[in-house]
């Protein structure tokens, strides 16, 4: 592959964050789509996956999850690692040699923009027993109880900005990309799954990914 190819492909995997926490826990869509039209080639009939996360067991359970996803959907997806030893990094000539290899037509990249902390407030109103509302002994007494109070409940979620880019392999070029926002992102293999169906959702409807027979 050509330096092209190389300075793209890295300037996503480079900048990514570490730690992958890719998810679809409570996103239903993706929040901004940006298609090539100029594109002709469709559709893209196989697909090298590439991700990027903290540990190298954590890459390989995205990709394999992710690619299974894709084939199952009838476009066949293949993990990266299976031709790249470490696509964060291998040299720019293993990478390539890896894309070249592995036959695929398209790469899926993805990376997590960022991961922000936010704070929710939400008040509940609950029951606080008037202290005129009984008198001695028990006889009830005017306060017309209980009374009620407001209580906040004050809770941190994390949200991760997560973007997904298609690269033709051929002209090394970005043919489709999309970001999300999720909300409260868990482990790899418990949100992958999620993600996966956001982005072949799309993809199928853009006609980048043929429609299972």
């Amino acid at each position: 592959m050509g330096s092209v190819m190389s300075t793209s492909y890295r300037t996503f995997i480079f900048t990514a964050l570490i730690g992958l926490l890719i998810a679809g826990c409570t996103s239903k869509s993706l929040e901004s789509v940006w298609v090539d039209e100029s594109f002709a080639a469709k559709p893209v009939h196989k697909i090298l996956v590439v991700g990027v996360s903290g540990t190298l067991s954590e890459r390989r359970v995205f990709e394999e999850q992710f690619a299974q996803a894709l084939t199952t959907a009838g476009t066949q997806g293949v993990p990266s690692f299976q031709y790249i030893d470490n696509s964060a990094t291998a040299s720019d000539q293993a990478f390539n040699a890896g894309v070249d290899k592995s036959g695929a037509d398209g790469v899926l990249l993805v990376r997590v923009l960022g991961v922000d902390t936010r704070t929710q407030v939400t008040t509940t109103r609950v029951p606080a027993r008037s202290g005129n509302s009984f008198g001695p002994r028990g006889t009830w007494s005017p306060g017309w109880g209980p009374a009620w109070y407001s209580v906040p409940d004050i809770r941190q979620f994390q949200v991760a900005h997560v973007e997904a880019i298609l690269f033709n392999s051929k002209s090394h070029d970005p043919i489709w990309t999309a970001s999300t926002q999720l909300i409260r992102p868990q482990s790899v293999v418990a949100e992958t799954p999620g993600f996966a169906r956001l982005v072949i959702r799309d993809l199928t409807s853009r006609g980048f990914i043929a429609k299972k027979a």
